[in-house]
């Protein structure tokens, strides 16, 4: 066996491979698209924007989709749209980031944390009916880290309980779930679009819906331009000012690059998920590693393969710890490679003890989650570790990484005596800090 890194061997890649990395790919259209904007003073208008909606919802097919500032006001819009409101309640993972829920507290409704499946790391449909009361509205789905969640079984407990499904949809744009595409299944759906995101356009989000009085009350509640297309007579009483006091337009530079990129983007995401595919059939059977992918031939994908992450074992790997192993992966010259995920929303004390909006008690009025009563999402963090996110198929770079990689867990024996196991600080966002 070869000497690790780490331990003063030579380095499995030694050459520069940035490229293989950029994003988002800028074309010559995106390009000449911003400039016509500025050089026309046009970034605050409205009709660039509406022809992107319009190619999102073909593409997505979708029947309304309505442009916004970011993914969290396309996410805020779609909880408004649902009938979100004081005194609800709706279901979230707690294993997420933070957009995907905090905005109900605006709304005066409260979040309820449920654990997350140990395959998918989406939201356990299990676990989403534990937390059903008679104050519950909506649940929150999160096609995490690029895989989409058990559409099947989630929409059957909606149904059976009355409930309202919003899909946040942030990180598998074009991501399929038997055949259809995420974001097409609940009653609304928020996709943000910033520029780390596999459908990039710079800043902005998207939410789609295919029911009309959720796109209407999305438009009065932050799109006070657009309500002249709002038809409901008792929305439209009230139309001219915002109803909830914001202005979620999307500037017309990020509508043009989404013009272009909703061309684009399905050839990257086909070449994406060859070479993520790729590097995790090089690693089949290495113990301790599992991919997080779904069984293949099975209409289920995960389109452009946002924020990758691997599934870790370490009693296979004699106890090593998700830290030790990716500070040895990088140290043969990877990137991309660090443990955990997002750092778990639960015990922040915005859910249990802040009072936000000076309302003499917790603005998310219901119990402080329990210790132990999410256990898969308690220990999510010492299974799970980030992988490089390949934009093209380098066949030899694939297969260099992965060598990489099995290179650390055939040696795992090796990294034992160094690893302390001190942990690590998660990060709210898809970033571990060492302690």
């Amino acid at each position: 066996m070869s000497t690790l890194a780490l331990l003063g061997g030579k380095k499995q890649i030694s050459h520069e491979h940035s490229e293989i990395f950029r994003w988002p790919i800028v074309n010559q259209a995106m390009e000449a698209g911003v400039l016509q904007v500025l050089r026309d003073g046009n970034m605050s208008g409205t009709d660039i924007t509406r022809k992107f909606e319009q190619a999102y919802a073909g593409w997505t097919g979708a029947k309304y989709a309505l442009a916004h500032s970011s993914g969290t006001a396309s996410l805020q819009c779609a909880m408004y749209g649902v009938g979100l409101g004081a005194g609800d309640e709706i279901i979230c993972p707690s294993i997420t980031y933070w957009a995907s829920c905090v905005q109900a507290l605006t709304l005066g409704a409260s979040v309820v944390f449920a654990d997350i499946d140990p395959v998918t790391l989406c939201i356990d449909p299990d676990d989403i009916e534990r937390h059903i009361t008679p104050r519950t509205k909506a649940v929150m789905v999160v096609h995490y880290l690029s895989y989409p969640a058990d559409m099947d079984r989630i929409m059957a407990i909606a149904r059976k309980h009355n409930l309202k499904v919003i899909e946040d949809v942030s990180h598998a744009h074009g991501a399929l779930y038997k055949g259809k595409m995420t974001g097409t299944f609940g009653d609304a759906a928020g996709y943000s679009m910033m520029s780390g995101k596999s459908f990039a356009i710079g800043e902005g989000g998207m939410l789609t819906t295919n029911d009309r009085e959720v796109y209407e009350r999305a438009i009065i509640f932050g799109h006070y331009e657009r309500h002249g297309e709002v038809t409901d007579e008792k929305l439209r009483a009230g139309a001219g000012l915002p109803w909830g006091g914001y202005k979620y337009r999307m500037h017309q530079l990020s509508s043009v690059v989404g013009l272009e990129q909703v061309k684009k983007y399905p050839a990257e995401m086909a070449e994406i998920d060859k070479a993520m595919n790729y590097f995790w059939d090089l690693l089949e059977g290495v113990p301790g590693l599992d991919s997080h992918r779904p069984a293949k031939d099975s209409g289920t994908n995960k389109g452009g393969w946002y924020a990758c992450h691997g599934i870790y074992n370490k009693a296979e790997l004699g106890g090593l710890s998700v830290k030790r192993f990716c500070e040895a992966v990088t140290a043969e010259g990877a990137t991309g490679f660090s443990p955990g995920c997002n750092k778990a929303l639960h015990p922040h004390p915005l859910f249990h003890a802040i009072d936000v909006y000076g309302e003499n008690c917790p603005s998310n009025k219901v119990p402080e989650v329990e210790p132990g009563s999410l256990p898969v999402t308690e220990g999510i963090h010492e299974r799970v570790f980030s992988l490089p996110w390949f934009k093209k198929f380098d066949r030899a770079l694939i297969e260099n990484y992965a060598a990489a990689v099995r290179k650390a867990a055939e040696n795992y024996g090796e990294l034992l005596s160094g690893d302390t196991d001190k942990g690590f600080e998660q990060g709210w966002a898809l970033t571990a800090r060492k302690k």
